[in-house]
């Protein structure tokens, strides 16, 4: 299904960016190397808090679909949005060669809420919020489209010298692990401004946790340093 979107929250640049990248999003060895290494750890943290298996889930974000295709694995009914055409075809050509079936739509999630608010048991965004205009607006979306005591995912860059060295200079001027321009540090996310937007759409922060990458491994894991990469978990109570 593709849906026109009405929404401006977003940066064709940024989309532009990431849709030059989407014939080799399933390369585990190219431009999205520690994507594929973070995408474990990623499930990990959403199955450890969330029942997965039957439950509605939805994947704004989703990129190539490295994600959403993890959690339908899982047993989840998966939904998953992006608003750049050429990853959506990408994940959906990927999902019939894996014969993981995963409901992808090019669609914004602000219009996506107004059409189905109060249906999703879960709503992950990873990686995202750092690359759109205005990241409070996408939170107010996801506390839309949860049911009453469903659980977000978020996982987002801290903005701080260290996310600078390792994410920005580091990671794609030094060792390439990523194009250059990936990122811009300006718009990296403090955890008390995630925390902020959270409470102001009425979500009840549960959980920050670090996320660190080892290149030299090729390995991600959880971690107790929120610095550079962190996950957050939160949830809509059950009434309002």
């Amino acid at each position: 299904m593709s849906t026109a979107s009405t929404s401006s929250n977003f940066d064709q640049a940024e989309l532009d960016k990431f849709a030059a990248l989407a014939n080799r999003w399933w390369d585990a060895d190219g431009p999205q190397k520690p994507l594929h290494a973070l995408n474990p750890v990623r499930l990990q943290y959403v199955a450890e808090r969330a029942v997965l298996r039957g439950a509605k889930v939805l994947d704004i974000g989703c990129g190539g679909g490295l994600l959403s295709e993890a959690l339908a694995k899982e047993g989840a009914q998966v939904t998953a949005i992006d608003l750049a055409p050429e990853l959506v075809k990408v994940a959906r050509l990927h999902g019939l060669e894996s014969g993981v079936q995963v409901d992808y739509r090019v669609q914004a999630a602000e219009d996506l809420a107004a059409e189905q608010a109060g249906t999703f048991d879960v709503v992950t965004c990873m990686e995202m919020l750092e690359h759109v205009p205005d990241p409070g607006a996408i939170i107010a979306a996801c506390q839309r489209l949860l049911r009453p005591g469903g659980a977000l995912f978020l996982s987002t860059i801290n903005r701080t010298p260290a996310a600078f060295a390792v994410a920005v200079v580091g990671a794609e001027y030094i060792a390439r692990l990523l194009p250059r321009g990936t990122h811009h540090y300006q718009e990296f996310i403090k955890p008390a401004e995630l925390g902020a937007w959270l409470r102001q759409s009425g979500l009840q922060l549960q959980d920050v946790s670090g996320m660190a990458y080892e290149p030299w491994r090729n390995r991600a894991r959880l971690s107790r340093r929120t610095d550079i990469n962190y996950l957050a978990f939160a949830r809509k109570p059950e009434q309002a």
